[in-house]
């Protein structure tokens, strides 16, 4: 029997025969390329905000004295290049006059590149509610396209996590609040920018429970609601917003019904006065017992008020 060579049994790339490890290995590093600004678009959907704030400034300013430190990651999208990671250094560059910048080429599918975008940008320390909600909702659909678990059943046979677990696992947030997140997405403009305005500091603001309960509400609801929001100056607790759920589910909800809801006076507006004792105690008889102390200073404040107005009529 004709014996067969080693080589047969082996399979050899020319190159093996005539380049080193130390050379392959170089090979298979990443290059950067120096690409023009004009030819790289932005992200589709991208859910990151590029602020133009005191971070851009400064970011300029280091972009300015030693360069771009770091490549942004692009990938090839016919005769031009998409941002996968890099939005505020292409901003950056570009509001000081940069023409080009440096980049690293990956061969990504588009299911990739959403779950490398949404992963390179969730370390920023300050992030929107409107930001995480279409970020979380892009990268399940993504994991869910990739077949990854995507459902909210139990899992006893190995512990496998759905993609909302493992995506709150990474991001130090449980599967549920995951899920909050994502029913954002069905708020209208108006009121997510409330959510926003939570985190803001800003006003009128939702917080993340009620406004998941009006996420739920049909659109022309929703719009209800926010006129209701700006008659009466003032948003719905978690307890009105579930109100107005149930309501809704139950094909209930009207303007009326809306209005209702939203006068009632909620515990966390009830304006409260603070009153030192020791001011009172200086003002009111010494023998008076703690406990008759406010009916005390209400009598005493309608005295006085019936004494401002009797003045006032003997001025006329």
């Amino acid at each position: 029997m004709e014996k067969k060579s080693y080589i047969d049994h082996q399979t050899f790339k020319l190159d093996d025969f005539f380049t080193t490890q130390e050379q392959r290995d170089e090979n298979k590093k990443e290059k950067i390329e120096i690409i023009d600004l004009d030819l790289i678009d932005d992200f589709p959907e991208h859910p990151f905000k590029v602020r133009e704030n005191e971070d851009l400034i400064k970011l300029q300013e280091s972009i300015k004295l030693n360069g771009v430190l770091e490549p942004i990651i692009v990938r090839k999208k016919d005769n031009r290049y998409e941002i996968v990671s890099g939005h505020r250094r292409k901003k950056a560059s570009e509001l000081i006059g940069k023409s080009e910048i440096p980049c690293i080429v990956r061969n990504m599918s588009d299911d990739e590149a959403t779950i490398y975008m949404v992963d390179s940008n969730m370390h920023r320390e300050f992030i929107l509610p409107s930001e995480k909600a279409k970020a979380y909702k892009m990268k399940l659909d993504a994991m869910k396209h990739q077949g990854i678990r995507n459902d909210l059943t139990s899992f006893p046979v190995g512990n496998k996590l759905t993609s909302a677990e493992t995506v709150g696992k990474e991001m130090g947030e449980s599967k549920n609040q995951v899920y909050r997140f994502i029913r954002l997405n069905y708020l209208i403009p108006e009121l997510l920018d409330m959510v926003d305005n939570s985190v803001l500091e800003q006003t009128p603001s939702i917080a993340l429970r009620p406004a998941v309960e009006l996420s739920y509400l049909k659109e022309s609801e929703q719009k209800l609601v926010l006129d209701s929001i700006n008659y009466t100056d003032s948003t719905p607790s978690h307890a009105q917003a579930i109100q107005l759920r149930k309501l809704s589910e139950n094909n209930q909800l009207t303007e009326q019904k809306i209005d209702e809801i939203m006068s009632q006076e909620k515990p966390n507006q009830i304006p409260r006065i603070s009153l030192s004792e020791d001011k009172i105690r200086k003002v009111i008889p010494k023998s008076l017992k703690i406990n008759d102390m406010e009916d005390f200073v209400i009598k005493a404040c309608e005295y006085y008020g019936r004494h401002l107005r009797e003045k006032n009529i003997e001025s006329r």
